[in-house]
């Protein structure tokens, strides 16, 4: 009796202090929580067809292939999945028509860095010149992935993905 008091005690005091740590910061598994939709600001519109650089080597970069791609309607779902080593941001989009390929997350800035804390994407993906159908939304849906590193991740407290209509954001 007098050792199973105190036995008692103590693992009542341990089996206590789970909860806690299972819903706090410390707990890597919490360091990204449930994705939510946000509303996207519009951004003014610009003329693709006027040059925004001229010079000596504006002909040499235009050689550079360019990805034509151009933000999905709706983005309906982000995950980011714990790797070793960093994150794997994955987003789902749903587009109006069948048909678009070569999607991906493209960042928002050339640097890739977090502005305020908020480390920014657009999934972005190239339209068919010819007209597709519209279809079901199963074959409209597309998947694209980014990895990141812990590196990439450092002073990360939300990642946001873009589209034309909305935007997922998961916190950290």
């Amino acid at each position: 009796m007098c050792k199973t008091l105190p036995l008692l005690l103590s693992a009542t005091l341990v089996l206590g202090a789970c909860a806690s740590i299972r819903e706090s910061r410390v707990n890597p598994l919490n360091w990204f929580g449930q994705s939510r939709s946000e509303p996207v600001a519009t951004v003014e519109n610009t003329n693709p067809l006027i040059p925004t650089r001229s010079g000596l080597f504006a002909k040499r970069r235009s050689s550079e292939e360019v990805y034509e791609g151009r933000p999905f309607e709706q983005v309906t779902n982000l995950t980011i999945e714990r790797v070793p080593g960093g994150a794997i941001v994955r987003a789902t989009g749903l587009a109006a028509r069948q048909g678009i390929y070569a999607v991906q997350l493209t960042p928002a800035n050339e640097e890739e860095k977090p502005v305020d804390g908020v480390l920014t994407y657009r999934l972005e993906g190239i339209r068919p010149k010819q007209q597709t159908p519209i279809g079901s939304k199963p074959t409209r849906e597309v998947i694209a992935a980014r990895p990141l590193t812990d590196q990439q991740l450092a002073g990360v407290r939300r990642i946001r993905v873009e589209g034309q209509l909305n935007a997922q954001v998961a916190r950290r």
